[in-house]
């Protein structure tokens, strides 16, 4: 890829948002209430206020908007995926509604890392596994990029109490300069390092933050959120938290400068 070391970094971000459909009861009566939410607010401006060009890609526009052309694809150092399903990538409206033959989206960032991308997934009740097996991330064409082996049914771990990161490696160029110390989170997606993989953070045996590479590309996996639940406001409002996911999008795209950034979401 040639933009690599060179101009602005850019980051593609799909994920983060859904629509809830709300039933209610208010005695005899009831009615129904649609209410559309995004998750990745303050990631998108922390990450771009840090010097990071973003193009963010809302989960129902991954049929329309997601590049279908490895040349397209390409615009970008590195891809997070966040709190989204395969099938989304795989049902595109083409496929599932007109039964007609499209572009593999998954298996096209899987040529995007082996020629030199950069991918990042970041946890949540739809990344990895997730919530009920759903995810199905496990069963897609990045089961081999990722640096992590994914388990074959729901991982959701639960943390109510709080999950304080333990670091295997402390002074990881991923984590820029910010401290190994993050505030306590309420979850996280279980997973296995592979075994090439580098485990930097964990809760008790379970890893946090895994780096790795696949062909000539930088792949990691975060496996808690970046946005509530899982994320409570201690760790939205922690004065490294920009310069956390700035480090780890820069090491994972493999380059080592941000300019100044901006969020472009048409």
């Amino acid at each position: 890829m040639s933009k690599k070391g060179f101009g602005q970094l850019s980051a593609l971000v799909v994920g983060e948002s859904w629509i809830k459909h709300t039933t209610h009861m208010k005695g005899f009566d009831h009615f129904h209430s649609t209410e559309y939410e995004e998750g990745a607010g303050e990631f998108l401006e922390a990450v771009s206020s840090g010097g990071i060009d973003v193009t963010y890609i809302r989960g129902h526009e991954v049929s329309s908007r997601f590049p279908t052309s490895l040349e397209r694809l390409e615009d970008y150092d590195v891809v997070v995926i966040s709190d989204v399903g395969a099938n989304t990538f795989l049902l595109t409206d083409d496929t599932f509604l007109r039964s007609k033959p499209t572009v593999n989206r998954l298996s096209l960032i899987a040529d995007y890392v082996q020629r030199g991308g950069g991918l990042l997934m970041v946890g949540g009740y739809l990344s990895f596994t997730g919530i009920d097996g759903r995810a199905r991330y496990g069963m897609s064409p990045l089961a081999d990029v990722l640096p992590v082996e994914l388990l074959a049914f729901d991982d959701r771990i639960e943390v109510p109490e709080g999950a304080v990161a333990e670091f295997d490696v402390p002074d990881h160029d991923a984590l820029g300069e910010t401290p190994p110390r993050w505030p306590a989170l309420l979850g996280y997606n279980r997973v296995v390092a592979k075994p090439d993989a580098q485990v930097i953070a964990r809760y008790r045996d379970d890893p946090l933050l895994v780096v790795g590479t696949h062909g000539a590309g930088r792949v990691s996996a975060f496996t808690s959120d970046l946005a509530p639940h899982w994320a409570p406001p201690e760790f939205l409002d922690w004065e490294h938290y920009q310069a956390l996911w700035v480090s780890l999008l820069t090491w994972t795209s493999g380059r080592y400068e941000a300019g100044r950034g901006s969020v472009k979401t048409a």
